[in-house]
């Protein structure tokens, strides 16, 4: 048996943490065919502090950056072997000093640190970029390989979204964190900002969702603040078939953003207007409740062109708890109001909000796929959906008959305590935007039959 473990690749993750979930599981690639999946290079984060890893389909090391800071927000891979993504933490605020971009052997080729002067811990002011969660560079509007799109590496606007802390009475009575999107130039320029907080009218709250925000937005005292909405994505729209066949809502300069803390989906135009909207009550239209409620949700994006399901929304529905609303006995502060112990993958027509395709586990056993944080989707070229699972750090690729081809088992774990393996956001790219590689040898893996499968005692 243990000359299976060999030939598998697989690793033993061993947690002396008490807890309800498995202590001893493998890692690394568990399931993979070559013939069936998209094959490619993944890029994720990591949770032990030593930024992003590149792997192949076998989930085999080929690059490493190191000292990236990954707890605020997302790595992608550019054209060239170029990556980019946060340095430097700001703890405890969930943001990054700068959003960089590096070469394959970790020289700065970019850079953008000029959102606002913060003072640091010493005294003095410093800008920075307070970048959290999202960014697109121009030229890839979702942020995923499409063979009709390709992001800039040298020239280019890139959206970003930051923080800025304000206080506005009528959302609430404590200083907030808000959510700014900006739009800058290559050259560092902001051509164009968005603050959340100027369109609280125009978010689809309730009365009571505004009294329990007012009363009970949850403050944050090491940060001094209180992430109101917490927005989690920020995309462009993209080119479309909505817009051309004349729905301006759809604009492909229009920007998508996402609120995990409000169950928001929207689209705001260049003014700064919601044009669009999704939630945060899925009972405002017979379509909405058919879709049924979204939860926590992260990465909504519009499928690029190019790609099968291309114009439709793709969001990982995460579920958990988020939401605000009136009092319940699950929330009774009204704060995290709606609530599902499972998660969904969801395809939506954006125009009538049909759910087109959906990834989940139905059933008395919907908790089997549950990540309540973190986790997204990428449409791949061949029809297959990768999902990110963050929670639990398994990333797997589907095909539109929901069959696993492929599924990786995070290896990388934090130290803290219960230790973690979660993946914020993973994404797949093809061989040939690494050219300082060679493609690698794709070996398929056949898991073993669970029943059977044991350790061998020492």
């Amino acid at each position: 048996m243990t000359r299976l473990w060999t030939t598998l690749g697989l690793l033993v993750l061993v947690s002396t943490v008490f807890g309800a979930y498995p202590s001893v599981y493998p890692t690394g690639t568990t399931i993979y065919h070559p013939e069936r999946a998209w094959n490619g290079y993944t890029l994720h984060d990591t949770p032990d502090g030593r930024g992003v890893v590149l792997i192949d389909m076998n989930g085999r090391v080929v690059k490493r950056w190191e000292g990236l800071a990954t707890s605020s927000g997302v790595f992608r891979m550019l054209p060239g072997g170029y990556v980019m993504g946060g340095d430097r933490d700001r703890p405890p605020h969930q943001e990054a000093q700068a959003l960089l971009q590096l070469d394959w052997n970790g020289k700065e080729v970019w850079r953008f640190d000029r959102t606002e002067r913060i003072k640091t811990s010493e005294g003095e002011l410093k800008w920075m970029a307070r970048l959290h969660h999202d960014w697109q560079r121009e030229g890839s509007p979702a942020g995923y390989f499409s063979p009709l799109s390709s992001p800039l590496i040298d020239a280019g606007r890139t959206l970003i979204l930051a923080h800025t802390n304000l206080t506005r009475p009528e959302i609430a009575d404590r200083r907030l964190e808000d959510d700014l999107i900006l739009e800058v130039s290559w050259k560092g320029e902001i051509l164009w900002k968005w603050s959340a907080s100027d369109h609280v009218d125009e978010l689809g709250f309730s009365p009571d969702a505004r009294s329990t925000l007012h009363r009970s937005v949850g403050w944050n005292p090491r940060r001094e603040s209180a992430d109101w909405l917490h927005l989690n994505a920020a995309s462009y729209v993209g080119p479309n078939r909505w817009y051309d066949a004349g729905d301006k809502r759809f604009h492909p300069d229009h920007v998508l953003w996402s609120s995990r803390e409000a169950n928001i989906v929207a689209i705001v135009d260049r003014s700064g207007a919601v044009v669009w909207r999704m939630g945060p009550d899925y009972r405002e239209s017979d379509a909405l409740r058919a879709l049924g409620q979204i939860i926590g949700q992260h990465n909504p994006h519009i499928i690029p062109r190019g790609l099968p399901g291309e114009g439709n929304l793709l969001v990982f529905d995460n579920g958990g708890a988020a939401g605000y609303g009136a009092a319940n006995p699950a929330a009774p502060s009204g704060v995290g109001s709606v609530r599902r112990a499972s998660s969904r993958v969801l395809e939506i027509n954006p125009v009538t909000f049909e759910n087109v395709w959906e990834y989940s586990v139905g059933g008395a056993e919907s908790y089997r796929f549950f990540s309540h944080y973190v986790s997204n989707a990428q449409r791949l070229q061949n029809g297959n959906t990768m999902i990110n699972e963050g929670a639990d750090g398994r990333i797997f690729e589907v095909t539109p008959d929901r069959e696993i081809v492929w599924e990786y088992i995070n290896p990388f774990s934090s130290t803290g305590t219960p230790p973690t393996n979660r993946v914020y956001r993973a994404y797949r790219i093809p061989y040939d935007w690494v050219p300082q590689l060679s493609r690698p040898q794709e070996r398929a893996v056949v898991p073993p039959n669970r029943s059977e499968f044991r350790l061998e005692p020492k």
